[in-house]
């Protein structure tokens, strides 16, 4: 969808290619569209049970 309104789309399929795209994207002129696909399964033990602990600790 991104090519119809003049952007540039991409995708990226790992957090390890989410930097050589971001670096890309920078240095290559035009707009830019990234499709970043995201998996909520951890928020729950992130929000409910990490971010509980680090709070208490400060």
């Amino acid at each position: 969808y991104a090519e119809a309104y003049g952007a540039n789309g991409h995708r990226v399929e790992s957090a390890e290619g989410l930097l050589p795209l971001l670096e890309h994207c920078i240095k290559t002129p035009g707009v830019h569209v990234i499709d970043c696909p995201v998996d909520y399964s951890e928020n729950d033990r992130i929000l409910n049970s990490e971010l509980r602990e680090r709070a208490l600790a400060v």
